[in-house]
């Protein structure tokens, strides 16, 4: 009796939209082993297609281990387009065992017109321009990173984010937390409520959070958009779920 040749197995490194969406449409398929793994930075993180592993790999080397005990036939980064750490060490670990490797990157937001945006290089280089923008800042980059505009206690800041921040914190901060998509009409009350001078958020991309670009450009407020760190030397990103799913095809591994 002839044996049947094993699923081919695929690791998503996720926690993002695109990857849950990506999930589901590869366990949805029929001989197709799927595993997410999540850093397990958000406690809650809903439900999720296929098999999931919580928690990091102990860097590139741990993580070649787990692709060669694993049997993983394809790797999919569709972490979040600030984890550069995560990413550098997915090419690393893809790269040392030979496994084909797919970078999943949303497209960044533009800026258009009557859009006020200041680009930053990173968070501590945002609170800098923070002075000579505005005191009042409406805060939207996440739980972690807090502590590069502690020194700031003249200013009132309102921090965002789907899980409490870590501190420090600066003084005057008031915490909001809740999670996307928002409507613009929301964005805009909040922006109003809080008497908001200058938004700083990181450029995620995506439409779930875009909501309050477009306010801030209706209420002419300027905006501090941190800059994406580059992708590893040599390494592309794909833009959206289908076009992984088409390489993962042309190396036949997403099933029938």
């Amino acid at each position: 009796m002839s044996r049947l040749p094993p699923s081919p197995h695929l690791l998503i490194l996720g926690g993002t939209t695109e990857a849950r969406r990506l999930a589901a449409e590869l366990a949805a398929r029929s001989g197709v082993r799927v595993t997410t793994s999540l850093a397990g930075r958000v406690t809650r993180p809903g439900s999720l297609a296929g098999e999931v592993r919580t928690g990091g790999f102990g860097g590139p080397e741990g993580l070649a281990a787990w692709l060669r005990e694993q049997h993983v036939d394809a790797l999919v980064d569709a972490t979040h387009p600030f984890a550069g750490t995560i990413t550098a060490n997915a090419v690393r670990a893809a790269a040392a065992t030979g496994t084909p490797a797919v970078i999943l990157r949303r497209p960044g937001w533009q800026a258009g017109p009557g859009d006020h945006w200041h680009p930053a290089a990173s968070l501590a280089e945002a609170a800098d321009l923070l002075p000579d923008l505005g005191r009042r800042v409406f805060l939207t980059t996440g739980r972690l990173g807090l502590a590069a505009f502690a020194h700031l206690p003249d200013h009132h800041f309102v921090a965002r984010s789907v899980e409490p921040p870590e501190p420090p914190l600066p003084p005057d901060t008031r915490v909001l937390l809740a999670r996307g998509p928002f409507t613009e009409a929301d964005e805009t009350a909040l922006l109003r409520d809080h008497r908001i001078d200058v938004l700083v958020t990181k450029d995620s991309g995506g439409a779930a959070t875009a909501a309050k670009l477009t306010a801030a450009r209706e209420l002419a407020l300027p905006v501090v958009i941190v800059r994406r760190p580059p992708l590893p030397t040599g390494a592309e990103a794909v833009s959206d779920v289908p076009a992984v799913l088409e390489r993962l095809e042309r190396l036949g591994l997403s099933g029938p």
